[in-house]
């Protein structure tokens, strides 16, 4: 039995044993029961048509409909925890082994599996009702019904412009791009002239359409067609699980449903950052949330050259690593700190690391550390500095720095567009998806600042105290007679 984790561009893990497939959303704390709903008539002959092509059953107790979250699957009978609630065999499902033999001989090594997944998409819908998956691919999301932020204005993408999810939707643009310039003389040589015509925008759709609804597979991404009806809750236990042996892929129950309830999985441990990048929403309140940092040695340092070599030398973070360090500066990942007086988990050791390299101000205080760490673990800085006042001067930077992000963070917020006319419904629910996000990520800074303002206190107070107990020692040394 394989876990199955929902396909991003981030994050697409198997695990031997299991793979997790992960996915969309709209819910975010433990979830109410869904009843407010009304039956999808348009999808009335889907399950048949789907149950007919796979040969076998694929669900007994769900049923399509639409709720406030748009498609959706609801008990239409009960359901009790641990139920299996459907099983959609891997014969219906759309891998890109599905792309036509014409065109995957002429694609390079260079096209990933969601470009070629987004051809198969393509593919099927140039052919119309003549595909044997029209019922399926015309049921997927037009581009007005798709909110990730690759189909943002630029006016839009300002109101995010503080967070990292900018630069990513920038990157992720360009990557759509390449890889449309690279399939697009390929789809020019298939047959009958169908793809001479296509433009970078139903390309940038179908990329969008495999980005926000393909699975992790042991075949590398596969679309599941009745399960990416089902929306996502973020606490749910419920996931995709992928059965090699038996060639399917299906879901049990984490809880009771009664007739009518909207079922809920949950996509993966996502933050509303890959939430708005990847799916195209994003949650009031997100326990998952992260902020990425990047932080560099400035070049008017005098030992910058020292510092970046020992840095290289003792790999801060593992190669391929989200964290990985380069010479332009390192990329740290921090989420929400539980509580200002613990261990300050969420805060990664490596940036605290990073910080205590940074404040150092001689080439033996650099040499002291590449010692300890050859007499530990060979980690660097990981441990606190021996000198108290060095340990906190290093958090009081992170701090600065994390202070900083706060401030551009909330002048972010206070900035978001007033009320727009009813009538711009877009952007008005763009709006909302940018404080989402913002507001989860000022969060986890405030959480981290609280931490380290904490964490500096405390060692200012066992300072104070060591001094005071040194002077306390010194005279008495002094009036003892020998």
């Amino acid at each position: 039995m394989l876990l199955a984790v929902r396909f991003t561009d981030r994050c697409c893990c198997l695990h031997r044993l299991v793979v997790c497939f992960s996915r969309r959303l709209k819910v975010s704390s433990p979830a109410k029961p869904q009843v407010s709903h009304c039956v999808d008539t348009d999808c009335d002959d889907f399950l048949p048509w789907l149950e007919q092509k796979a040969g076998v059953e694929i669900s007994s107790v769900l049923s399509i409909g639409k709720s406030s979250f748009g498609r959706s699957l609801f008990a239409s009978k009960s359901i009790q925890t641990g139920d299996c609630i459907l099983k959609v065999p891997h014969n219906v499902q759309i891998s890109p082994d599905n792309v036509p033999s014409k065109i995957s001989s002429l694609l390079g090594d260079g096209v990933g599996n969601i470009a070629k997944l987004a051809v198969v998409i393509l593919v099927e819908q140039k052919k119309g009702q003549d595909s044997e998956w029209a019922p399926y691919i015309n049921r997927l999301p037009q581009p007005g019904e798709m909110h990730s932020t690759i189909f943002w204005s630029e006016s839009e993408l300002e109101m995010i412009q503080k967070s990292s999810v900018y630069q990513e939707t920038i990157n992720q643009k360009a990557q759509i791009q390449k890889d449309f310039l690279a399939i697009k003389p390929v789809l020019n040589h298939f047959s009958e002239n169908l793809f001479n015509d296509i433009s970078l925008k139903e390309f940038s759709h179908a990329c969008a359409l495999v980005g926000s609804r393909a699975w992790g597979s042991t075949k590398g991404l596969s679309l599941v067609p009745f399960a990416d009806f089902v929306n996502h809750d973020g606490v749910s236990e419920s996931v995709l699980l992928g059965d090699e042996d038996k060639q399917l892929s299906e879901v049990i129950a984490d809880r009771d449903y009664s007739p009518g309830e909207q079922v809920l999985i949950r996509y993966g441990k996502f933050p509303n950052a890959s939430l708005l990048l990847d799916f195209g929403f994003t949650l009031p309140y997100n326990i998952y949330d992260q902020v990425q940092i990047q932080v560099n040695i400035p070049h008017h340092d005098l030992l910058r050259t020292l510092k970046l070599e020992l840095l290289h030398r003792h790999c801060l973070q593992k190669i391929g690593d989200a964290n990985s360090y380069s010479s332009m500066g390192n990329s740290f990942t921090i989420k929400e700190v539980r509580s200002a007086r613990g261990k300050g988990r969420g805060i990664p050791q490596s940036l605290r690391a990073f910080a205590r390299i940074f404040c150092c101000t001689s080439p033996q205080e650099l040499s002291d550390l590449a010692m300890e760490a050859a007499q530990y673990d060979g980690r660097l800085a990981r441990r606190p500095l021996k000198n108290w006042s060095r340990e906190i001067q290093a958090h009081q930077v992170l701090l600065s720095w994390i202070t900083q992000l706060i401030n551009e963070c909330n002048t972010s917020i206070k900035s978001l567009p007033s009320a727009a006319s009813p009538l711009c419904h877009l952007f008005s629910l763009r709006k909302q998806m940018a404080r989402d996000l913002l507001t989860g990520e000022l969060r986890v800074l405030k959480s981290a600042a609280a931490w380290l303002e904490n964490y500096c206190a405390t060692l200012a107070t066992k300072n104070y105290l060591s001094d005071k107990n040194d002077d306390s020692e010194t005279v008495m040394s002094r009036g003892t007679k020998v």
